[in-house]
Parts: structure tokens; C-alpha cells; sequence
């Protein structure tokens, strides 16, 4: 559930009170960009990496960032104190603001809309990691700048929905023959020992997590690649790992009703976990920019 305290245009108050403009761009157009970052122990975990692309998604749509860094982490900082501290996420949303009337090209001088609100952060349970969670294929039907993290996500929640209705976790995307990624997630295919990811560019989110995960896999020793993933490859692996900001990494041990692997989460899974908790661990107290 959401936490009380929200910011919004500079101003910290209570997140049932907030209110926009009906004739704001993101509420007619979905021309916004936003980032969702998780809070360990009060620290913003990876914030200039997701400030980065938060940045990077708003010179994607034409817009100047708002904030410096510094500005967003003390934005950040108010918002965590003011809903209690501990472990949160943090969604943050930037849109081109509003003008009075409903223009496809946007007129010079709007004012962006800033939004900020906390989330109570859930670890996942001992039965999730234990036992893996389920995904769908499908085809991927979004935009062509995937790149770009916009707050226009309907084709995101109607791949999502394909995986509510069939009672599973997650919905995979394949185009031409490739894996993508999940509807709300970087997907890690692992085949021999060796993580697979399909290398960033305009088709899917760069992730954050994702990094992580790569950084991680040095540590440990095991060989990450950024390389395309066949159909074939996805549904041969012996290991799948969905990677998101609001849970780290989880394991998927069923694809489309077949057991993944040898059904449960695998042995490199359960490294990997364990590496990342340590990791956020490791951070504890550290500065966060």
C-alpha cells in the first residue's frame, strides 16, 4: 500500500489531497516519464544510476530535467523521513505539465508537473523464493522507443493482464523469433552457467537491476553475456530469472505450463539472491550519490 506523505510541485502533503490538472499532458497523452527506486534501510539504492535514467528518458521526450541530482536526492531523503524511514520504494514522475486545452504538439513554456510517493517495500516470501513464480509468452506489441521509461504503458498492462488472467506472475515478450523482456521486468536466461541478456537499445528498458545483476555475476565468478536470446534458447533454459526494482531478482519456474529447469528455483539463483541481499547490506550507510 502507499505510504501517507506524497510530493508534488515542491510541496510535501498527504497523498489523498494531491491533485493535478485534468488538462495535464501525462493525463491526456501519457507524456510523462517516471523511475520507481527501492529503499533499504532508508538509502536510495542505485540513485544516480536510476536519476541517470531518468534523465536520459526526458532528453528521449524533449525535456530539460527539472532537478539536479542533488535536488532529486533531497527530494528523496524528505520523502523517506516523512513516511517513516526503513525499507521503501520511491516512484518519481515527470510530465510536460499542462496548458489550457489539448494540443498533439506541445507549445513552448509549460511548467513540468512533479510527482513524487512512497511504497511500503515487501522482501519476497520464503514459499516465492522457495518454489519460483510463473510467466507467459507473448508477442511484444509496444512503441518502438522501449528505451525511453514513459508513463504511456498500455500495451505494458494489457501484456501484464495476459499473465493476471492466466495466473501467473509475469508476461515474456518475444519479437522476430528474440526474447525482449517481461512486461515489467529484464528476463535472465541461463543456459550451462552462463546469464544471457539481450543487449540494451531502443527495444527494451536499460535496467537497473539488470546492471546489478551483471556486476553481481563478476563477483561470483559466473560468465554474463549481453547477447540476443532465441525463443528457443528461453524455453530451453535451465534457469530464468525476471529482474525489477521492487523485488531485486526472482526465479520463474514455470513458462507457458512447462516446468523451467528441473521446476524449482536453481542453484545459481540461489547465489545470485544471496549476493544481492549482501549487496544491499554492504551499502548500509553509504552515501547514495
Amino acid at each position: 500500500m502507499p505510504l501517507d506523505v506524497c510530493y508534488l510541485n515542491g510541496e510535501y502533503l498527504p497523498l489523498a489531497e494531491a491533485r493535478v490538472s485534468p488538462l495535464d499532458r501525462a493525463f491526456l497523452f501519457g507524456d510523462a516519464v517516471y523511475e520507481v527506486i527501492p529503499v533499504y534501510g532508508e538509502r536510495p539504492f542505485r540513485l544516480r544510476e536510476h536519476l541517470d535514467r531518468l534523465a536520459r528518458s526526458l532528453t528521449g521526450i524533449r525535456m530539460e530535467p527539472p532537478l539536479s541530482h542533488l535536488e532529486w536526492h533531497s527530494v528523496c531523503r524528505e520523502l523517506i523521513a516523512r513516511n517513516g524511514g526503513g525499507d521503501q520504494y520511491l516512484y518519481l514522475q515527470v510530465t510536460r505539465g499542462a496548458e489550457y486545452g489539448r494540443n498533439h504538439a506541445w507549445g513552448d513554456g509549460l511548467k513540468p508537473t512533479l510527482f513524487a510517493y512512497a511504497t511500503a517495500l515487501e522482501q519476497p516470501s520464503a514459499a516465492l523464493l522457495d518454489q519460483g513464480v510463473a510467466a507467459v509468452t507473448a508477442a511484444d506489441t509496444r512503441w518502438a522507443r522501449r528505451d525511453i521509461k514513459s508513463t504511456a504503458l498500455l500495451a505494458n498492462i494489457l501484456l501484464k493482464k495476459l499473465s493476471a488472467d492466466a495466473g501467473a506472475f509475469e508476461t515474456i515478450m518475444l519479437e522476430r523469433g528474440e526474447l525482449t523482456e517481461g512486461s515489467s521486468t529484464t528476463v535472465h536466461v541461463i543456459q550451462e552457467g552462463v546469464i544471457h541478456t539481450p543487449p540494451n537499445g531502443r527495444q527494451i528498458l536499460p535496467g537497473t537491476t539488470r546492471d546489478v545483476v551483471g556486476e553481481l555475476a563478476q563477483r561470483l565468478a559466473v560468465p554474463s553475456r549481453s547477447v540476443a536470446v532465441t525463443e528457443a534458447q528461453l524455453r530451453s533454459a535451465d534457469e530464468i530469472w525476471l529482474a525489477f526494482s521492487t523485488r531485486g531478482i526472482l526465479p520463474v519456474t514455470l513458462l507457458d505450463g512447462e516446468a523451467v529447469g528441473g521446476g524449482r528455483p536453481g542453484p545459481l539463483f540461489k547465489q545470485m539472491y544471496a549476493a544481492f541481499q549482501h549487496y544491499t547490506r554492504e551499502l548500509a550507510g553509504t552515501a547514495a550519490l
